[in-house]
């Protein structure tokens, strides 16, 4: 079966895609309004895309009538976010983030989250997330037309937050970090599965 994109209407291409690319991690990401409340939501469209820098991107759709999501006005307005890991204990409160609530709602008090001062940046951390990054805007690039477009957000990791004891030999031990992904619809999975498998060498 060969199936063009191209010629989709945007919500079965949005079907076909979010199938396609699982496991996907998510971005939780916390921001400040104009207004200074605190914003949170989860976005699964996210990569690491360099390491020095330290780059990170995740998309923000546009809402159905076509009109900017909070976060994205937020960074827009404040030039910087934080991107929060969701583990399994924070599954519930990171589902309730998602919900659309207005500008002037804060998701961390919807969700019963503590947000926490970053060092950095305006946009608070949170508190309970075992990894926090403070991100600060290099650029966001725009794809797609009203009502469907989206904003790819890329920031620079300037700082990040472990919980103590996840850092283990310099490495985030990913079997007590317990994170979280997106698959397709309301499907999620956890990182408990894993396999071993060495990637092969230069023999030259």
């Amino acid at each position: 079966m060969k199936i063009d994109p191209r010629h989709m209407d945007y919500r079965d291409a949005h079907h076909l895609l979010i199938g396609a690319i699982v496991p996907r991690p998510i971005a939780w990401v916390s921001t400040v309004g104009e207004n200074g409340v605190f914003n949170l939501a989860p976005f699964s469209f996210y990569a690491g895309l360099s390491v020095k820098p330290a780059i990170v991107g995740f998309a923000v759709g546009s809402r159905r009538d076509g009109s900017p999501k909070d976060t994205l006005r937020n960074v827009l307005f404040r030039k910087d976010f934080v991107i929060n890991v969701v583990n399994e204990a924070l599954q519930d409160t990171m589902n309730t983030s998602a919900t659309p609530f207005p500008p002037e709602v804060s998701e961390f008090e919807k969700a019963g989250l503590t947000p926490a001062r970053a060092d950095l940046v305006k946009a608070p951390l949170v508190a309970e997330a075992p990894v926090s990054m403070e991100c600060q805007l290099r650029q966001i690039l725009e794809f797609g037309e009203f009502p469907n477009q989206s904003s790819f957000i890329i920031g620079e990791v300037l700082l990040m937050h472990v919980k103590d004891g996840l850092l283990v030999n310099g490495a985030i031990d990913v079997a007590q970090l317990k994170a979280i992904g997106r698959l397709e619809g309301d499907n999620y999975c956890r990182t408990g599965d894993r396999f071993y498998m060495q990637m092969p060498r230069n023999s030259l």
